[in-house]
């Protein structure tokens, strides 16, 4: 790991450090992260055994997204305790490649752990910074991410890497948190960093310029809008927030969500 660690880097680390020590999700005890159950569908929970999927950070489902093939090399950025490492390994298969890079040193522990118990070959985990990717250029066929983009300082600098080690025609497929709306910036963050555990998400149309800016193509962004008891608890445990009182509950459900991204490198 060549690039050094900023404060938000440090912040990040020691949470979610402090998260798989706990076998907790992202949030902790708070009921603000979806289950596996309702980010995958039944079939590809089911190449897993019960009870390997108990530890995910994740906010959506980018291994369906990224429509993985037989023989694929995968890159996880923000691999954590090695879920969608495994999802991608059954998918691409033994001829295929899995790689995640992750940062915090308890993440890479468990998901080697977790790779050895289940006897997956196909997969391995390094560690290092999204922002300077321990990966060669040109290498990898398809890149994941589930909800760690987000936690970056310098996104740019992570798409640019990404960009980077892709090869010509690769896919970017990634579930994010991103923001949108006429809200104010101090109920954004507040309940961005409520809903997805993070401090850093950015518009929807920021995430988009900065992939354009370092030569993404045919880039897709759908969203997948948090249900409103989600919200209400959100609101409910802000009530310090006077700004998020006096603004129409819709505007407030349609601010911070989940997306759906997906992204070309020309061939």
């Amino acid at each position: 790991m060549t690039q050094s660690p900023t404060s938000i880097h440090d912040a990040v680390r020691e949470h979610y450090a402090e998260r798989i020590k706990n076998n907790a999700s992202c949030c902790g005890s708070d009921n603000c992260c979806s289950t596996e159950s309702d980010l995958y569908p039944a079939d590809l929970l089911s190449t897993l055994p019960d009870g390997e999927s108990s530890v995910s950070y994740g906010c959506g489902d980018p291994i369906t997204l990224a429509s993985l093939q037989p023989g694929q090399t995968v890159l996880d950025l923000g691999s954590g305790a090695g879920l969608d490492c495994f999802f991608a390994a059954k998918k691409v298969g033994e001829t295929g490649q899995v790689i995640g890079v992750d940062m915090t040193p308890e993440m890479i522990e468990r998901a080697r752990s977790s790779a050895k118990r289940l006897n997956l070959q196909n997969v391995e985990f390094r560690q290092g910074y999204l922002e300077d990717l321990p990966v060669d250029s040109d290498t990898v066929d398809v890149i994941v991410s589930n909800c760690v983009i987000n936690l970056s300082p310098d996104k740019s600098k992570v798409f640019a890497e990404a960009f980077r080690v892709l090869k010509p025609g690769g896919k970017l497929a990634v579930s994010d948190i991103v923001t949108d709306g006429p809200l104010p910036d101090v109920v954004k963050k507040s309940l961005s960093a409520w809903a997805g555990c993070v401090a850093g998400a950015v518009e929807a149309e920021e995430y988009i310029a900065m992939m354009e800016a370092v030569g993404f193509t045919n880039i897709s962004i759908t969203p997948v809008y948090f249900n409103k008891e989600t919200i209400e608890s959100a609101i409910n445990e802000m009530k310090d927030v006077v700004e998020l009182q006096s603004i129409p509950r819709d505007e407030v459900y349609k601010a911070v969500y989940s997306a759906k991204i997906t992204a070309y490198k020309p061939g």
